[in-house]
């Protein structure tokens, strides 16, 4: 059959045997994107470096100047805060892979290193969070029960158990090649580059049942269970209502939900759509192309959930509020404040009291 080629790969499959098509849908020629492409993800990994260093290390500091007066939603936003830190530390080798346009210069060992870390914040930050509306849950809903797991110490025995239940999950990534030789570059974590890891759908999505669809689940039953509770006492109690205190407690239930909807769940959903027809069948050439474009996309979504942390640590914990709006208005009143006149002698304004000319 005659066929007119649009690229290199279509010429390839139009003169190849047809006997040899299948072979060709499992190898689909890499395609490089464009130097656009790599400057505005330099671009923005380098405002995310900025941000989430700032706001998480603020965040760290208030903790810090707590002391003993920690509880037990402070303990998990505390190592919500730690993993976004750790995070940061992979950021200056991914720009400047980006500004090296999409070519990787640190070697293997560390590109399988930020793997890890990039996905050990990944799983750690779903699991804390669905920590924190537990939590939550526990101290608005279940005021009376289970007052033995609202506290200091099993928040912190949690986190522990957080932390390496991610490591475990993430820490086969270090024993696979995350790099490929592509059109003369050395790509790092691409698709072409984890593509064995692909070949295993089903595993795929069993790991991703556990590790995001459970707490996902978790997270949303708990916060919608906590707003209801919220506004059935504001409404009987107009107090509780006039103080605000239920609207901010919405509200943080509101942010922590849209970082779940916008961060985490657009990725979760691209790959696993392409596990399943992955499952049926094997997916084209455009295909792949198009999963690939997903993935740079939905990745740096997924990668804004360590700027969009400070927010919910805003919003959860009264002092850091306090603490940023009291700099806010300090620098605000340090601008707006007039300058300074030059200071005149006593005598002087003595003699032009009694009417005598200053000099």
């Amino acid at each position: 059959m005659f066929c007119l080629p649009k690229d290199l790969y279509d010429m390839a499959s139009c003169t190849a045997d047809p006997d040899s098509l299948v072979h060709h849908a499992d190898s689909c020629l890499p395609h490089h994107p464009p130097r656009v492409a790599s400057v505005m993800l330099s671009l923005f990994y380098t405002a995310l470096l900025v941000f989430g260093t700032l706001g998480n290390i603020l965040a760290l500091r208030l903790a810090y100047q707590k002391g003993k007066k920690i509880n037990s939603t402070n303990v998990y936003l505390v190592h919500l805060a730690v993993s976004d830190l750790l995070f940061t530390l992979a950021l200056p080798g991914k720009i400047a892979y980006y500004v090296l346009d999409f070519s990787w210069p640190f070697g293997e060992g560390l590109c399988r290193l930020t793997a890890f870390i990039f996905y050990v914040n990944t799983y750690s930050g779903i699991y804390l969070m669905a920590c924190v509306s537990v939590d939550r849950y526990v101290a608005v809903v279940r005021t009376h029960q289970c007052l033995r797991l609202h506290g200091p110490r099993p928040a912190r025995l949690t986190c522990v158990a957080v932390w390496v239940l991610a490591s475990l999950q993430t820490a086969p990534l270090l024993l696979l090649s995350m790099t490929k030789l592509v059109a003369g570059r050395l790509t790092c974590v691409e698709y072409d580059s984890v593509q064995p890891v692909l070949t295993l759908p089903v595993v795929v999505l069993v790991i991703f049942a556990l590790s995001f669809c459970g707490p996902v689940g978790i997270i949303f039953f708990r916060y919608v269970r906590i707003t209801m509770k919220l506004c059935r006492t504001a409404r009987d109690n107009p107090l509780t209502g006039r103080k605000g205190h239920h609207r901010r407690a919405c509200l943080l239930t509101l942010v922590v939900l849209v970082a779940v909807l916008v961060c985490f769940i657009p990725y979760h959903f691209t790959v696993i759509q392409f596990m399943v027809r992955k499952v049926l069948h094997q997916p084209a050439c455009p295909e792949q192309r198009a999963f690939t474009l997903c993935l740079q996309l939905t990745v740096c979504l997924m990668n804004l959930n360590c700027s969009i942390d400070p927010v919910i640590y805003f919003l959860a914990s009264t002092r850091y509020r306090k603490w940023l709006l009291s700099l806010w208005k300090l620098k605000a009143s340090a601008s707006s404040a007039p300058p300074l006149r030059e200071k005149v002698p006593q005598k002087h304004k003595i003699s032009t009291r009694l009417g005598a000319p200053c000099p």
